[in-house]
């Protein structure tokens, strides 16, 4: 499927879509809770559905009616190869459950997961008695692990992915030990770390921030918790971002004290001159002349594409930086952006860690490749909301992977998207 877009604006409001990161690790965490918990409003996008099938690998018991409900304890030996399909999340996060356990757990993907890089976690888990492989033996997946994680202290790279440290995090309270965890590295996308430390709070596990790095106290119980997952501010940036570009936009049920990273998305459209505007839990943004901005992105690197596409609009000369952990996702992001961007006829060159755009040339229609990737879909989609001429765009419905109501909200807000074959 692509999706085709044609020159529109959007004018309304919707609800935000619910968090993909407080989904992922609110299901991880009722599946080690002993008891059922009930999560309200979660995100049941492809990525998150992906360690929803992980949470009943591992042995726990879902239902869903008016909520979600895992019931949950001592996870199990799965009983087959757990397959994360795209979700990068997923295989982290149950690499670190699989180290609990003393039997081998087999975690697989896609093909992009099987790109993504995994030696940090293989090497810290290794630092600690557990056996992690990549079977390929390049530091991909698929990885074998089997525990059980006995270790006290190990240490592991920041700035390659966050995700490496939550892992280890949620693990490691189930452990009889204290565990030390080093950072060898500066930590990068810190904000999402924070998240987990502030669900592993939610659910009666704690850990705290040292000089060097982590450490969590052993012998820990998570409780089962009544929770209702929050918006998302990582998929609000792409209606604000309509907003922003052409014609007024209200994305509601967002928490304006949010320990979200991509909360900074807000700062990025106040300093391009766009009007941003809150009532209650209720987000406008409205559009203005753009101009021009530095943006570092280092503890948000998800809003890489998108931050782009509003510097193309903005008259002068932006730079974004500090965001070379970004070419390590579904795509790289950096190279993925440039090169729809540049279809589309944006002077943006790009940079190791991020790019410089020269913006406020007219974009026109293209033919876009979206390497399958959910946030440059939506972002060179809503570029081609105020680009001329037809767009289309491949792996139209990729956006499912982290918010499948993305085409009907933008359609009900008058964009012109269609999924076309």
């Amino acid at each position: 499927m692509r999706l085709r877009v044609v020159p529109s604006n959007a004018e309304g409001s919707v609800l935000s879509s619910p968090s993909k990161s407080y989904t992922h690790r609110a299901m991880t965490l009722a599946l080690l809770a002993e008891g059922e918990s009930v999560l309200r409003r979660p995100l049941l996008g492809e990525d998150t559905l992906a360690t929803l099938d992980a949470v009943k690998a591992f042995g726990g018991k879902v239902t869903k009616a008016d909520a979600l409900r895992i019931a949950g304890g001592s996870p199990r030996c799965p009983d087959n190869v757990i397959d994360t399909r795209n979700s990068g999340t997923t295989i982290r996060l149950m690499a670190g459950v699989a180290s609990l356990l003393p039997c081998v757990t087999v975690l697989t993907g896609d093909d992009s997961v099987r790109r993504r890089p995994m030696q940090p976690l293989i090497d810290s888990l290794g630092m600690m008695g557990v056996r992690c492989e990549s079977t390929r033996g390049n530091g991909m997946a698929p990885l074998v692990v089997k525990g059980p994680n006995l270790g006290k202290r190990t240490e592991i790279r920041g700035d390659v992915s966050s995700q490496f440290i939550s892992s280890l995090l949620i693990s490691s309270a189930l452990k009889e030990v204290d565990t030390e965890i080093v950072l060898t590295t500066p930590l990068k996308s810190r904000p999402y770390v924070d998240i987990t430390m502030e669900m592993m709070a939610r659910f009666g596990a704690s850990c705290r921030s040292t000089s060097e790095g982590f450490i969590v106290q052993g012998g820990q119980r998570y409780r089962p918790r009544d929770y209702t997952v929050p918006g998302d501010f990582s998929s609000a940036a792409f209606p604000l971002a309509a907003g922003a570009l052409t014609g007024k936009v209200t994305v509601k049920n967002l928490d304006p004290k949010d320990a979200q990273g991509d909360r900074a998305f807000l700062d990025i459209l106040r300093a391009l001159g766009a009007k941003v505007e809150w009532n209650g839990d209720a987000l406008t943004c409205s559009s203005a002349e753009l101009n021009a901005t530095d943006i570092d992105l280092g503890d948000a690197p998800d809003l890489f594409p998108m931050a782009a596409v509003m510097c193309a609009f903005a008259k002068g000369e932006s730079r974004i930086y500090n965001a070379s952990h970004v070419r390590l996702k579904e795509s790289d992001r950096i190279s993925a952006t440039a090169m729809f961007l540049r279809d589309m006829g944006a002077d943006i060159v790009e940079r190791e860690d991020g790019c410089v755009i020269n913006g406020g040339r007219p974009l026109h229609g293209a033919t876009v490749s979206s390497f399958n990737d959910h946030r440059i879909l939506m972002a060179a989609a809503i570029a081609a909301l105020r680009a001329s001429g037809e767009t289309m765009i491949s792996d139209g419905d990729c956006h499912r992977i982290s918010y499948p109501d993305f085409v009907s909200d933008m359609r009900s807000l008058g964009a012109k998207m269609e999924m076309i074959p």
